[in-house]
């Protein structure tokens, strides 16, 4: 029966030699992993951590670097906008400008053209004038000749009347209009 007793143990102490070769089995864990595995853990750790926080800080970096450039393409955008300003004024200050020219060569070329064509109307006048004199001189002669019976184109030319006779009919004074009537009543 001993032996029997032997066989039952209370399961709820446990039995010393498995306590012993559990506690050598678990301090030989404990060492091997304090030795070997917990450095390594934390060789990797820190490897880990440094990679991270130097991620960070090239991220960081990266991110000053990209607002930097935002900043400098900010300002080279608003230069740029400036500058269309700028070119644009000027391209209208320009356009009005030659605007202007072009209208005051216009009006200059229209009042030469107007001045060419009063001068020319004035000398086509004067050539019509003279050629009026000249042919109502003639005709007036030729019709005093009719009515007196006798040529007076030499007297007339000589004495200058028709001349005389046209001068008092344009000057401006009211003896024109008396002489004009005269002669009038004495050629009927």
């Amino acid at each position: 029966m001993r032996y029997l007793a032997q066989e039952e143990h209370n399961p709820i102490i446990p039995i010393w030699q498995e306590v012993v070769v559990g506690a050598i089995a678990f301090g030989l864990l404990c060492f091997v992993l304090m030795k070997y595995v917990f450095p390594r853990m934390e060789q990797m750790y820190q490897q880990r951590v440094t990679e991270i926080e130097g991620g960070l800080e090239r991220a960081a970096a990266a991110q000053a670097e990209a607002d930097r450039r935002l900043e400098r393409y900010q300002a080279q955008l608003a230069e740029a906008r400036t500058e269309a300003a700028k070119i644009r004024d000027d391209a209208r200050a320009d356009a009005a400008g030659i605007r202007e020219d072009v209208l005051a060569q216009s009006r200059e070329e229209s009042d030469r053209i107007i001045a060419a064509g009063r001068e020319a109307l004035a000398a086509e006048r004067a050539t019509l004038v003279r050629e009026l004199r000249t042919e109502l001189g003639t005709l007036s002669v030729d019709l005093a000749s009719r009515i007196v019976g006798e040529s007076l184109a030499d007297e007339a030319r000589r004495a200058g009347t028709v001349e005389r006779f046209l001068a008092e009919l344009e000057s401006p004074d009211g003896q024109t209009g008396a002489r004009g009537d005269t002669a009038a009543a004495g050629a009927r």
